[in-house]
């Protein structure tokens, strides 16, 4: 069994923990470690920056699309709130909610649970699928989607711009954990650490990955624990199983 700063697995129940997620994605999800006796630090990946006057053709969409809760949070547009809306999680449908989408449905997990969901639902090809995103996503929900007949409009309503670690380093040192979301907070995470020369900083660290594919994205010999459902409530399970006793 490997330390990670001098706590075993099963020593301890309370971790410290960081969060890399955009600090309007990590508030909600710092009360959640905070009241599991988690200490948290927050050391965001990326910034997000709400792109202005974003046009969005007015067409008779069938149903909105949205991977991430930024993609709706970002929406300036005024919008029949009566459209269906589809997101791959609560975080994202409560986004649509907050925007007062009134047909919300949270499913799949991921893009490609969200996809497969989609083909199953969706019934006309004629009637376009409007899909809010950022300029970079993790997956292609437009070009999965467009395999199965259905025109997509894309819409790109934020931009997601990488942050340094500089500041947060030595704090960063004294955790125990890192929680990665993402392919692409996975990667970045990766390239500061080696960027500031401190990749023994991961060998102390436990990351906690939301999927494979997350997990993929850190150097091999990196310690991991990957969800069994690309779902919060999954990730966050980990930390249990992270302290208790073999």
């Amino acid at each position: 069994m490997q330390h990670f700063n001098g706590i075993r697995p099963g020593e301890c129940k309370s971790m410290k923990l960081i969060i890399t997620r955009p600090q309007i994605d990590a508030i909600g999800l710092a009360e959640k470690l905070r009241a599991l006796g988690h200490e948290v630090l927050s050391a965001p990946l990326l910034d997000i920056i709400a792109r202005q006057d974003v046009l969005i053709a007015d067409l008779p969409y069938q149903g909105i699309c949205a991977t991430s809760a930024n993609g709706l949070r970002c929406l300036s547009s005024a919008m029949n709130v009566h459209i269906p809306v589809f997101t791959v999680g609560e975080q994202s449908a409560a986004a649509a909610r907050a925007k007062g989408f009134q047909n919300v449905t949270a499913e799949g997990g991921d893009v490609d649970g969200l996809v497969h969901y989609l083909s199953n639902r969706l019934k006309s090809r004629d009637k376009p699928v409007l899909y809010l995103s950022g300029a970079e996503t993790s997956g292609d929900l437009e070009g999965q989607l467009a395999k199965y007949g259905y025109n997509v409009q894309r819409v790109i309503t934020y931009d997601a711009v990488p942050c340094a670690l500089d500041s947060q380093i030595d704090d960063i040192a004294t955790c125990d954990g890192v929680l990665l979301y993402s392919r692409r907070t996975a990667k970045l995470w990766s390239d500061e650490l080696q960027r500031l020369k401190r990749k023994a900083i991961a060998m102390n660290l436990l990351h906690f990955c939301l999927s494979p594919q997350v997990a993929q994205a850190l150097p091999q010999n990196w310690p991991r624990s990957v969800a069994r459902m690309p779902t919060e409530k999954s990730l966050l399970a980990l930390l249990d199983l992270a302290s208790e006793a073999e």
